[in-house]
């Protein structure tokens, strides 16, 4: 296999290195930092690691066939365009980028060039997911009614992504990902306290076919650290909680149900409270088992799980969301918002 390099190595950026490092010894990984004292760190954790602050280095090497871009957001877009005209496999952290123009044209960029284009929805790649996926799809949950997803801490706040761009990819993603389509429509609502301009608490609504509906709580200025997702259907309900250290999903045997037979209007509808199972999920580190999808994809020339076409429906829907979110959370039918946008962008 060819020669790979992991460009922006801040907090995200080095756990990238550190895997693909431990996935590919007999290869050469580079990282790429403007931050000399970051490369030094790495050097001197992985001592094979080959290091530069110039990109163009890293473009100019034919050797090097892959690039993982970890930088900001804001750079997603110019680094991988760069990296897929210059020939390379690449693979860029959510957000793809920060419009649906430019996630497009990074899609019809890599097609054109026959290149390979990932993108690090990391949840989708969590066992976890991929076993509620299956309950889901093999009607174990039964018809689903609605899914609520929590995603807030008192953490890192960033200065150029408000907290629906920073912490929305991931539940977007996995909300996709589970139910198999996208939503009709859009709707947030968020407020600004620490920053003007950036709201630091989001709240999104989203339709979908079949009278699925979800909500999605965003925070990064909040007591609680919470990673959790809930799915509640016709015959079960399951919990994923990403912070429990064990037993991360659970099943509850729960249930509303109308008769057809029924004297009193208390009869009409009866409540059932079964068991809680704790079902056995061999977790992997997800980050692990994303970058060696990657690397598979590329030796196999396969499309990723997570190719660019799902990274551009996450993208605008994002997009949709957060114009919602600057006109006080009007809703946003999503097949409309990008026909209108489109055509005034002819």
């Amino acid at each position: 296999m060819s020669d790979l390099a992991v460009i922006g190595t801040g907090s995200w950026g080095k756990n990238l290195v550190r895997n693909f490092y431990e996935l590919r010894r007999q290869n050469t990984v580079y990282a790429c930092d403007v931050d000399s004292a970051k490369l030094d760190r790495l050097r001197n954790a992985y001592p094979l690691l080959k290091t530069t602050p110039h990109y163009e280095e890293i473009l100019s090497n034919d050797q090097i066939k892959a690039v993982v871009v970890a930088t900001t957001a804001v750079n997603h877009f110019e680094k991988a365009k760069q990296a897929l005209a210059a020939g390379k496999d690449v693979f860029v952290e959510k957000p793809l980028t920060l419009s649906s123009r430019d996630a497009l044209a990074l899609v019809e960029l890599a097609e054109s060039r026959q290149r390979l284009i990932m993108v690090g929805h990391l949840m989708i790649y969590h066992p976890v997911s991929q076993q509620l996926r299956e309950l889901i799809k093999n009607g174990e949950l039964g018809e689903v009614y609605y899914i609520y997803s929590q995603r807030v801490n008192l953490g890192q706040v960033r200065k150029d992504e408000n907290a629906l761009w920073s912490f929305g990819p991931h539940d977007f993603s996995i909300l996709f990902y589970l139910l198999d389509q996208e939503p009709i429509d859009v709707a947030a609502r968020g407020q600004t306290y620490l920053q003007n301009g950036i709201e630091d608490v989001v709240f999104v609504s989203l339709n979908f076919p079949n009278r699925v509906s979800a909500h999605i709580h965003l925070s990064w200025l909040d007591p609680h650290k919470l990673r959790k997702i809930t799915v509640v259907g016709s015959k079960k309900m399951a919990v994923f909680d990403d912070t429990a250290t064990t037993e991360k999903l659970r099943i509850y045997d729960n249930r509303a149900e109308k008769k057809i037979d029924y004297d009193t209007y208390g009869d009409y509808i009866t409540l059932r409270f079964g068991d809680v199972v704790i079902p056995y999920v061999a977790v992997t580190e997800p980050l692990k088992l994303e970058c060696q999808h990657f690397l598979d994809c590329i030796e196999k020339r396969q499309p990723p799980r997570t190719d660019g076409r799902d990274g551009l429906r996450v993208v605008k829907v994002l997009e949709a969301a957060n114009h919602s979110l600057k006109n006080n959370g009007i809703p946003v039918n999503l097949e409309q918002y990008f026909a209108e946008l489109h055509s005034s962008h002819r």
